[in-house]
This record gives C-alpha cells, sequence and structure tokens, in this order.
C-alpha cells in the first residue's frame, strides 16, 4: 500500500511540474533587466562612460553591470509558473518605455555635447554651483575656476587679481555672430551628476589664427587672461588643434 501511495505521489510530481509554462510576462521582465546589464557592461567595456555621467556618480556603472547581471541570471530560475501570466498593454508599454534609453544610447554615435548645445543651455554664471575665491586666488588657473568665479562675486573679485596670468585651457570652438575672424569663445560643459545637468563654461579668445578654426574643433590655447565685465577673456599666445579629450566634461 505505502509503495503505490509513493508511487501516485512520484506521478503527481512528475505531471505538477511538467504543468509548468514559460511567463510571458517574467521573460518580458528579464529581457528588460539584461538590456540594462548589457548596457552598462557595453558602456564599461567600451570606455563610454564619461560621455554620460561625472566622475563622481561613474561608479553607478560597474556596480549596476553586476547587480543586474546577478538579477537577470536569479530571474531564469523563476521563468516558470504553474498559472498564466499573460501579457497585458499596461505591462508592455511600461517595459518598452524602459527600454527606451538602451535603444537610445545604442542606436546613436558616441558623442559630446557641441556648440548646438552651447547656444541652448545655460552658462555656468546662471548655474547653481561655485568655487572658493581662496581656490582661485592661488595655483593654476582652470576653467572650473573660471565658472567659479563668474558665480559669485567674490570668485570675479579673485579672477580680476589675477589679471595677466599665464593660463591653458582646452575646450571647443563655439561662434557668435558679427564676431572677429580673430576670435571665437572657447567652450567646454561642467556637469555634477550626469549630462543632463550640464553647464556651459566659456571663455572669449582673442588674437586668434584668423580662418583657421572650425566651430566644434577642439583647442588647446594658452595667453593671458582677463576679467572684463561679467566675462573672462584670454589673449591667445598660441592656439593649438587637439583630439577630442576622451572625457569632454569638467567636474566641479
Amino acid at each position: 500500500m505505502s509503495s503505490d501511495v509513493q508511487t501516485i505521489q512520484s506521478v503527481h510530481r512528475h505531471v505538477h511540474k511538467a504543468s509548468k509554462s514559460l511567463s510571458p510576462a517574467r521573460v518580458l521582465a528579464t529581457l528588460a533587466l539584461a538590456a540594462w546589464g548589457g548596457l552598462f557592461w557595453f558602456l564599461l567595456l567600451s570606455d563610454r562612460v564619461a560621455l554620460y555621467l561625472s566622475s563622481r556618480t561613474a561608479w553607478v556603472v560597474p556596480v549596476g553591470a553586476v547587480i543586474l547581471s546577478i538579477a537577470v541570471i536569479g530571474r531564469v530560475f523563476t521563468l516558470r509558473v504553474e498559472h498564466a501570466e499573460p501579457l497585458d498593454r499596461r505591462a508592455v508599454a511600461g517595459i518598452g518605455l524602459i527600454m527606451v534609453p538602451v535603444v537610445i544610447v545604442l542606436a546613436l554615435p558616441p558623442a559630446s555635447l557641441t556648440s548646438y548645445a552651447a547656444s541652448r543651455r545655460s552658462s555656468f554664471s546662471s548655474g547653481g554651483l561655485a568655487a572658493s575665491a581662496e581656490d582661485i586666488s592661488s595655483g593654476e588657473l582652470s576653467l572650473a575656476d573660471v565658472a567659479g568665479g563668474l558665480r559669485s562675486k567674490e570668485g570675479m573679485q579673485a579672477l580680476v587679481a589675477r589679471a595677466g596670468s599665464d593660463v591653458t585651457f582646452t575646450g571647443f570652438v563655439t561662434r557668435e555672430p558679427g564676431q572677429p575672424a580673430d576670435e571665437f569663445v572657447l567652450t567646454r560643459f561642467m556637469i555634477s551628476c550626469c549630462v543632463a545637468d550640464a553647464l556651459g563654461v566659456q571663455v572669449r579668445v582673442v588674437g586668434a589664427p584668423p580662418g583657421q578654426l572650425a566651430e566644434d574643433q577642439w583647442v588647446r590655447v594658452a595667453g593671458k587672461m582677463y576679467p572684463l565685465g561679467r566675462e573672462v577673456i584670454v589673449d591667445a599666445s598660441a592656439v593649438t588643434v587637439v583630439p577630442k579629450p576622451k572625457r569632454p566634461y569638467l567636474n566641479p
């Protein structure tokens, strides 16, 4: 009798196990997790993290890649369910929205913000970040120092006190309507968290080689720095074309 009961229980477990089927909802959700995990691994291995995140938040990519990979492995073992879990339109639409950033990043070529964005984004002088006057008043001046100086009265005073200092700035060329041929605006973006919060840092360069520089071309400018009103002017002694930096954005 006990042998018959065990046989019946074994058959019941086999049938119960065989009755499980793949859940379309779980499969789709797992694919979405896998897509985001794959995107993070892609950004990490292709060294494109700096095109989207600042150095402060870049840790999100490797951590996210590992966590999502573990999550996908765990989800694979739960794809089969006893009761059907059909997909509904709301679930499909929600997962579709989640997938949009993945598609955009993978479909578009890797590129940083250009002069087109510079004309449509706020300048750093109107942003919410600032450098201390002490940092500006000593040491080598950087574009981050200029950004901090333009943001506060004390910072601007510190820049004025260093008028005539030798500087070397790297950025890309932007031009304004009616600008003389030997002038251009050197631009670089600064991001605090990600590219969505990018603010432009700009200095006016005078004494540049006329007609030799194209818009969006990356250059290194050496010369003397002079604050004037609410802008900073660099009287260039040398303008050198350089490749776009591996990390095109500055971090405060």
